[in-house]
């Protein structure tokens, strides 16, 4: 009889689990026809064949508000190679401040363009490649003689730790100066103290979160803040709560699979009787399950190998999405206590972000989505880019709300254009001070 508990628990609990990275209830689950064991050696072989989610950086720590300690990781850019030293009769004369208006160049290398741009200034170029299940080269180089004079900041998605932006992080590492976070109560980051101690989660208590990272992280410098989901999220919630920061030290932001608000409409691709159903109910049944949070993992863990189709169909909008990376998938769902599922839950019918995207007004922006994400559909995008008129907006065909593993190619190019133009955008000032400086006569 106790077996039978623990199964009920763990079917209820996985659905309501994969509802919230990528799964919905209601969804009828197929006959499985292969064996338990059998299952589960295939299962261990995929972890085994797909390197995802093992890149590290250097480790550190935020203190949030709360006293939770917030689990973040930093590579370095490579340093740029150092110029060739030309042989000892080749050595140019001294110059003078107006040495560089006199020779037609610029700061930084390169000759000026009509269009004012310098032909050797710093542009960086992704290549992603997907190649037999697994990355082929993934490879990011600058051209030029300085790195990018910016630090990007990624915040995964609900029930998602930092290791979900795995391909961007393959593809970037070197490159650009980069910060990965755990969000409270995710991956290697604290339980929220605060949730262990009865209160509600927020999304704005995530935006201080991020504001915690950030003075640990990135004490100086212009950052670049990117999003998944609930990182999204959490980065609207800091533009909402930290103007003055935004209009100091941002210099761009990328919105991937997120929603400035009205979730609670969104229906999971459920009949609408059942969507209005599984939110009536959804929020006691999570608190229910919360309280049970052993007896429910015991659940999950005996019935896991049941939601691999349901999480396919959540996660990814394609049918022949490579096993490895949905594997991969799994594992990060799979690893977030029911608890904080529930936790977390309650807060995203609250969340209502619109009228903050005007601090972002301005900033180089990306706003990135598949067109077959049932948990923030790409219509929600589309109402991000409309309230950022200098936004790139791409709607991914075929792509689900794990756009970031099933297209990592084309997520990477797309950041990697945000990243140079909020770079070269940084640079401009600094430039035209140069310019101005070097035009004066010699004194």
């Amino acid at each position: 009889m106790a077996e039978k508990t623990w199964e009920k628990a763990g079917l209820v609990g996985a659905a309501i689990g994969v509802v919230a990275a990528g799964a919905a209830a209601g969804v009828a689950i197929e006959r499985v026809t292969v064996g338990r064991g059998t299952r589960r050696r295939a299962r261990l072989a995929l972890d085994a064949a797909g390197p995802y989610g093992t890149l590290r950086g250097v480790p550190g720590t935020a203190l949030a508000e709360d006293g939770t300690e917030l689990y973040f990781e930093t590579e370095e850019a490579d340093p740029p190679p150092a110029p060739p030293v030309p042989p000892a009769q080749e050595q140019p004369p001294k110059r003078g401040r107006g040495w560089l208006r006199r020779q037609g160049e610029r700061p930084g290398g390169g000759r000026t363009r009509a269009n004012g741009k310098a032909a050797g200034s710093s542009a960086l170029g992704v290549d992603g490649m997907v190649s037999g299940g697994l990355i082929g080269a993934v490879k990011g180089a600058v051209s030029g003689k300085a790195a990018l004079p910016v630090t990007v900041v990624f915040s995964h998605g609900y029930c998602l730790t930092q290791d979900s932006w795995h391909f961007q992080r393959a593809a970037l590492r070197g490159t650009v100066r980069a910060v990965y976070w755990d969000q409270r109560s995710h991956g290697r980051s604290e339980r929220g103290r605060d949730q262990l101690a009865g209160k509600r989660a927020t999304i704005d208590q995530l935006g201080r979160d991020l504001k915690a990272v950030l003075d640990a992280a990135v004490p100086e410098g212009p950052v670049i803040l990117v999003g998944h989901s609930m990182g999204g999220m959490t980065v609207m919630a800091f533009a909402d709560q930290y103007p003055e920061y935004v209009k100091q030290r941002v210099a761009g932001v990328a919105f991937i699979s997120t929603s400035a608000g009205k979730l609670a409409a969104v229906t999971l691709g459920l009949p609408a009787a059942g969507a209005r159903a599984f939110r009536a109910v959804a929020p006691g049944l999570l608190r229910i399950l919360g309280s049970q949070a052993e007896l429910v993992e015991r659940g999950r863990r005996a019935t896991a190998d049941l939601f691999t189709g349901i999480i396919k169909r959540y996660s990814f909008g394609s049918d022949d999405i490579d096993p490895a990376v949905g594997r991969f998938a799994e594992r990060l769902i799979e690893a977030t206590p029911i608890d904080v599922v529930a936790e977390f839950y309650p807060a995203f019918t609250e969340h209502e972000k619109g009228a903050a995207l005007a601090v972002l007004d301005g900033l180089p922006a990306l706003v990135l989505a598949g067109d077959k994400d049932l948990l923030t559909p790409s219509p929600h995008s589309a109402d991000i880019a409309e309230k950022l008129p200098n936004a790139e907006l791409i709607i991914v065909e075929g792509a689900g709300h794990l756009v970031l593993m099933e297209r990592p190619a084309l997520v990477n190019t797309a950041l990697a254009r945000l990243i140079t133009e909020a770079a070269e955008t940084v640079r401009a000032p600094v430039a035209q001070r140069l310019r101005e400086l070097t035009a004066a006569p010699d004194a």
